[in-house]
């Protein structure tokens, strides 16, 4: 055993945390400098254990709590823009792609045409959805209401 890998396990044996295995055991046993390392850390573990931990300060809670949600929102709206940037670029090339191939092709050349043909069929689309869309509009402020108040009643719960 080298020096590097029982060094790496003196501090978790002086504080308790871990018992030396017979590989590291030996070599502790048998290396001095290894043996005062342990030593040393022993004693600093001991003298942290006498010393007194001083007390948090006033709201000391509330407020890294609050440090912790702003640095959790600030990485979830890092997160969201860069989800949203790649949705787009996904969208622009299928877009992009789309439009190389009827150009390609040849159907641009009708494509007059065609836009007149869906033109119209979107005019009588939506004139006959023109009707229903109070209802759907109401239906989505109620829905979106109700998400409101059941996201103001979970914030509220959780503090």
């Amino acid at each position: 055993m080298f020096c590097d890998e029982a060094l790496d396990t003196v501090e978790a044996i002086a504080g308790g945390e871990l018992l030396p295995d017979g590989r590291v055991a030996a070599h502790l046993a048998s290396c001095p400098n290894c043996a005062l390392a342990l030593q040393r850390a022993r004693q600093l573990e001991a003298s942290l254990q006498r010393r007194e931990a001083p007390a948090a300060p006033a709201q000391f809670t509330s407020r890294t709590l609050a440090k912790i949600r702003r640095a959790r929102w600030r990485s979830d709206q890092f997160l969201d823009l860069g989800f949203n940037v790649a949705i787009l670029l996904v969208v622009a090339s299928v877009l992009g792609g789309v439009w190389m191939l009827l150009h390609r092709t040849g159907l641009t050349a009708v494509s007059g045409d065609a836009v007149n043909v869906f033109g119209s069929g979107f005019v009588s689309l939506a004139r006959r959805v023109a009707p229903s869309l109070p209802l759907y509009a109401g239906a989505l402020a109620l829905l979106v209401s109700a998400l409101g108040i059941w996201w103001w009643a979970e914030r509220d719960a959780a503090l």
